[in-house]
């Protein structure tokens, strides 16, 4: 049975050709691997399989069969593939290229890249070192689904932990009242 990588540009409108790309890219470098790419609002991949959307069921499906998950940095898709047992390689939409509105996907990434939630990728070249490595480790493939369990519930408990920190950089501290002494 071949490995499958699995690419998977979300449901945002704006395009995302460069993953898309990355993506057709890698189906000529292996073509031993079957790659599906799941691209929403971006052109159709010419050498890899592509689908414009898929349903929760085949997203699952996919994700159980998956040797190697690609996706956006979104923490909808990350989590869902987080769940299937992988560390996918997270591709953030770029603003400064029309995939997005801002750069959120971008700091998400970089802060779950940082705990080891996701392998952050920002460019081609790390992009084939990155897939080249996960399909060389076979991924998920023969861990246990406790051994699944376990990394998710290790995931959740450090990515929470990061935010818990973020937040109490910004939280604003409550503010005091002070009684006025006048009339007294």
């Amino acid at each position: 049975m071949s490995a499958l990588v699995l690419v998977l540009a979300g449901t945002d409108h704006h395009p995302f050709d460069r993953m898309v790309a990355w993506a057709d890219d890698a189906a000529v470098r292996h073509p031993e691997v079957h790659v599906v790419v799941q691209h929403g609002a971006s052109r159709p991949p010419v050498v890899a399989e592509g689908k414009d959307f898929l349903g929760h069921d085949q997203l699952a499906g996919l994700l159980e069969a998956a040797s190697v998950v690609v996706c956006h940095g979104g923490p909808g898709l990350i989590t869902e593939a987080r769940e299937a047992g992988h560390v996918p390689l997270c591709v953030p939409r770029d603003p400064a290229l029309g995939e997005h509105v801002d750069a959120h996907q971008q700091r998400f990434a970089a802060m779950v890249g940082r705990v080891g939630v996701v392998r952050e990728v920002l460019d081609r070249a790390t992009f084939e070192v990155q897939l080249d490595a996960a399909l060389a480790e076979g991924a998920h493939r023969g861990v246990g689904l406790a051994t699944v369990h376990e990394l998710r519930d290790s995931a959740r408990a450090k990515v929470a932990a990061e935010l818990d920190e973020l937040l109490a950089v910004v939280r604003p501290q409550p503010r005091t009242r002070r009684r006025s002494h006048a009339g007294r």
